[in-house]
């Protein structure tokens, strides 16, 4: 049985690339592409593919994980592979929670693609190593959740404003925003407010 794949890449260049890596396997047949998440999500519904490649940043509109959680609400969803360079926590996170069913690595070899693709198709879990890694890793010692609180807080801080416009905006008082910020910080594992928004925008905690 031939697998029919979907192509999501933002890069027409990496689509192209997939195209002729995936042209050299047996059983495997890419019968569409798509740009943004968008258009992932209305060709999917159109040529029924049984196996998405899904990178994670499209550019503008939404981007690869939203589109897969609109995909994989859909009847007859196709299995999803997440591929691409991204490999945070948070990534890998939303991804699965998403309906992903796999998460590759572009740095990872052909035979791997091969592989994880025949996986997704007969609806088996396919991972790349380094993410295993993480994903156990993150299991052995997960990392404390932010409160709703400690998001708008995070979020105030992500547009530059200081303690006690924080409290002006938020309604509460500047004592329980230095509260809320040791909080963050001990989460996050920082000790600065510059290193609180940095590490928020790498595992993409802010919307």
């Amino acid at each position: 049985m031939t697998i029919r794949v979907l192509v999501c890449d933002d890069h027409a260049v990496v689509r192209a690339g997939l195209r002729a890596l995936l042209a050299g396997a047996d059983g495997i047949d890419v019968v569409a592409e798509a740009a943004t998440g968008e258009e992932a999500v209305a060709t999917a519904a159109a040529v029924h593919p049984d196996v998405v490649l899904m990178d994670i940043q499209l550019g503008d509109g939404i981007d690869g994980i939203e589109a897969t959680r609109r995909i994989r609400s859909t009847t007859s969803a196709p299995r999803i592979l997440v591929l691409t360079t991204y490999d945070t926590d948070a990534d890998i996170s939303r991804a699965i929670a998403a309906g992903a069913t796999g998460y590759l690595l572009k740095a990872g070899s052909a035979t791997e693609l091969y592989a994880a693709i025949d996986a997704a198709a007969a609806g088996r879990t396919a991972v790349s190593p380094p993410v295993a890694d993480r994903m156990m890793a993150q299991l052995r010692t997960p990392r404390p959740a932010l409160t709703d609180r400690e998001r708008d807080i995070l979020r105030q801080l992500a547009q530059g404003l200081g303690n006690k416009e924080i409290a002006r905006a938020l309604f509460i008082s500047e004592a329980t925003v230095k509260t809320h910020l040791s909080r963050i910080y001990a989460k996050l594992e920082v000790d600065t407010r510059a290193g609180a928004v940095a590490v928020a925008k790498e595992q993409r905690l802010l919307d």
